[in-house]
């Protein structure tokens, strides 16, 4: 059997990022269909022949193996031949190029593409399906966001999510693709709000790991994040999203497993800052991508255009982008003027 071939002769999945999430991913669709055929795809030799021939990736996951039709590669256009779906799994800041070198091998099967992203593109604060919508076209498209720490989920450790998809057949069939009988699947058609929400969140849990790094309490966390959402909510609503999103898993609930658990690279980047580490050091130890120091220009340009105030969200945003003190900026996260909760603050 060739590293590709995989199990059966059922679905094949492409995983593009092999990564603690698309690993995990992979295995949920291994898990949910056994005859599937499913490929990661990464740039790392090492990482894509243990998927393949031990079927593990220490380097992420240690301790967990794979299901057996799992596999693993560096060959792009190998990877892609054929595939009924490509999931997206690889750092928001290489959507694009990786987009752009995935295109020429998708032939005209139409695959559904899959996104596992909580992120904007920094230099022109799209969203993923607006990223991907400008360099695949108009291909079946999903988005998969909610409470899904991969290391639990990896365990097999019960948890639920949101596909949101324009189109409901699409939204089924990926929640199909996905569905086991520890990690379940409820579809949307918000995909503005579950995009916007995963993106805003990662900047919530950053001012929470700075809130708990500077002890400043349990008090203090939770207003950080009710309050943030508040704000969420908002920005949500004005792009032209749901409120419910905001108020639903892919909202509260994934705001709420990524500020309170260890195990988010997010939430440990805030806690490092707060310690007065510098950012680059801070980032070289979390062992992964820390989607908050890339979406907080974006997010902060998205509110602005939109005429929404983040007072929340802006002070996290200015100690991953201007260098501010964290403590400055922890101290300041609630120090708003006296008005009615219900109204904007500036």
């Amino acid at each position: 059997m060739s590293a590709l071939s995989g199990s059966g002769d059922g679905r094949r999945v492409v995983v593009l990022g092999a990564g603690s999430w698309g690993t995990t991913f992979a295995q949920l669709v291994a898990d949910a269909d056994p005859g599937a055929r499913v490929v990661v795809w990464g740039r790392d030799a090492a990482v894509t022949d243990e998927i393949t021939r031990e079927h593990a990736n220490s380097r992420y996951l240690r301790g967990l193996r794979l299901p057996s039709g799992v596999s693993g590669t560096t060959d792009l256009a190998a990877a892609l031949e054929g595939a009924d779906d490509v999931v997206l799994a690889v750092p928001v800041q290489r959507l694009r190029g990786v987009l752009g070198a995935a295109a020429p091998h998708l032939g005209a099967g139409r695959p559904a593409v899959v996104s596992l992203l909580k992120g904007l593109e920094l230099e022109t604060h799209l969203r993923v399906s607006e990223l991907v919508a400008e360099v695949l076209g108009d291909l079946p498209y999903a988005v998969v966001s909610g409470p899904n720490l991969a290391r639990e989920i990896a365990e097999r450790r019960p948890c639920a999510t949101v596909v949101a998809s324009a189109h409901e057949q699409v939204a089924d069939r990926v929640a199909a693709l996905c569905a086991t009988d520890y990690f379940r699947p409820f579809t949307a058609r918000d995909v503005v709000g579950v995009e916007v929400a995963g993106a805003a969140k990662n900047l919530l849990a950053v001012g929470v790991g700075l809130a708990e790094g500077l002890g400043l309490g349990d008090n203090a966390k939770a207003s950080v994040i009710a309050l943030g959402l508040a704000e969420v909510t908002r920005l949500v609503v004005a792009l032209g999203g749901s409120a419910a999103t905001v108020a639903g898993l892919a909202g509260a609930g994934d705001a709420f497993a990524t500020c309170a658990s260890t195990l988010s690279r997010n939430h440990r980047l805030g806690v490092g800052l707060s310690q007065g580490r510098p950012l680059q050091e801070v980032l070289d130890g979390l062992g992964g991508t820390a989607e908050a120091v890339g979406t907080a220009r974006s997010i902060t340009a998205l509110a602005e255009g939109a005429g929404v105030a983040m007072g929340v969200v802006e002070q996290v945003a200015a100690v991953l982008v201007e260098g501010r003190d964290p403590r400055d900026a922890a101290l300041h996260l609630l120090s708003q003027p006296l008005r009615d909760e219900r109204l904007p603050w500036r």
